[in-house]
């Protein structure tokens, strides 16, 4: 591929350390939630044994599943003694919404290695150049990743597609999938009695022309989520977005621990189906239960936000975002389950949530 590096003034910078590996974000800290929320039902961890599965049974009952992995990127069998890979997909579906918004937000690899002491949580940048498979009315091709869920329909035809192409491009078959919809925080945040949120960079909404002013703010529901969707006049463009988004669930769950939920189990109750309304899961068989307990001891300090080496390049007009040297030897890393190995030689894309 030929193209040349973008330099532009903002966003440009914004790439530019992100290609060398200095000026690091904030950590990708939200995904704890996603983990906690989607898969392991962080927040009926902080229950006892007692009423935990009476707890687990009515919240599986409101959380949607469907087979969201290609028969291709789906592990034949999970064993939750072994290494474990599950492909997070957030999105953001607004009635009237600009069809380009309704492409994937957020993707998310989340590995898992033996033990279950450790998790590493892998952002997959929307605008990577991958080769996308074909698909039922698509003849496949190269494009951005996040254009696989679109291609593929949307829903669970969408993360079918994307799944595909992410176990093409990285050699990986997942454990299990879950679709976030972010528009469903929305309940949740209130339910919590809203959530603080720290501005960093002065932006207006592009949505509802609200100003968002920096510093700590309460914020309910609509107007974090308002915060979260900004992506144009802000330094790192969608990358502040998916960091503002990290921010959002990272500052859910703070809350739902300081609300002290297992105090309350109405409140409880409330807002479990509320999140498990946002959800839709694949576990690839194994009952909810069974990773609760299996993920329960995942010490918090022990997640690992990781940034997938890559830079921006300018190819046919096009801006797209490109493996740096074929990712820096990450997927090899994540099929030989040595991602404590690679981390530790490559820290510069690494982050302790």
């Amino acid at each position: 591929m030929s193209g040349s590096h973008v330099r532009a003034a903002g966003r440009g910078v914004t790439f530019r350390r992100a290609r060398t590996g200095r000026g690091r974000g904030r950590p990708a800290r939200w995904t704890r939630f996603l983990l906690g929320g989607g898969l392991a039902l962080i927040l009926l961890a902080t229950l006892g044994l007692a009423g935990l599965h009476w707890l687990t049974h009515r919240y599986d009952r409101t959380v949607a599943k469907q087979d969201l992995l290609d028969p291709a990127a789906r592990q034949p069998r999970t064993d939750l003694s072994r290494g474990l890979n599950y492909l997070l997909i957030g999105s953001d579906h607004r009635p009237g919404a600009n069809p380009d918004d309704q492409r994937s937000d957020s993707i998310l690899i989340v590995h898992v290695p033996a033990g279950l002491r450790q998790a590493y949580l892998i952002s997959i940048p929307r605008d990577l150049r991958v080769t996308i498979p074909p698909a039922p009315g698509y003849g496949g091709g190269p494009d951005k990743v996040n254009a696989a869920y679109e291609h593929g329909g949307g829903g669970s035809g969408g993360a079918r597609l994307l799944s595909a192409t992410l176990s093409q491009l990285t050699g990986l078959r997942f454990d299990g999938a879950a679709l976030v919809d972010f528009s469903g925080f929305k309940e949740v945040i209130d339910l919590l009695g809203g959530i603080r949120m720290c501005v960093d960079t002065e932006v207006r909404s592009v949505h509802t022309k609200t100003l968002f002013t920096p510093g700590c703010q309460q914020m309910d529901g609509a107007r974090a989520l308002d915060y979260v969707r900004q992506r144009y006049d802000l330094p790192g463009g969608d990358y502040d977005r998916q960091r503002h988004q990290q921010q959002m669930l990272r500052a859910v769950l703070d809350k739902a621990g300081e609300t002290h939920l297992r105090d309350d189990p109405v409140q409880l109750d409330r807002v479990l189906r509320a999140v498990g309304g946002a959800l839709t899961v694949d576990t690839n068989g194994v009952a909810l239960d069974d990773l609760l307990f299996a993920l329960r001891g995942l010490p918090p300090d022990a997640l690992h936000g990781v940034q997938v080496p890559s830079y921006p390049e300018i190819i046919d007009e096009t801006s797209y975002v490109v493996l740096d040297n074929g990712g820096g030897g990450l997927f090899d890393a994540l099929r030989a389950t040595r991602m404590p190995e690679w981390a530790g030689a490559n820290p510069r894309w690494v982050n302790r949530l």
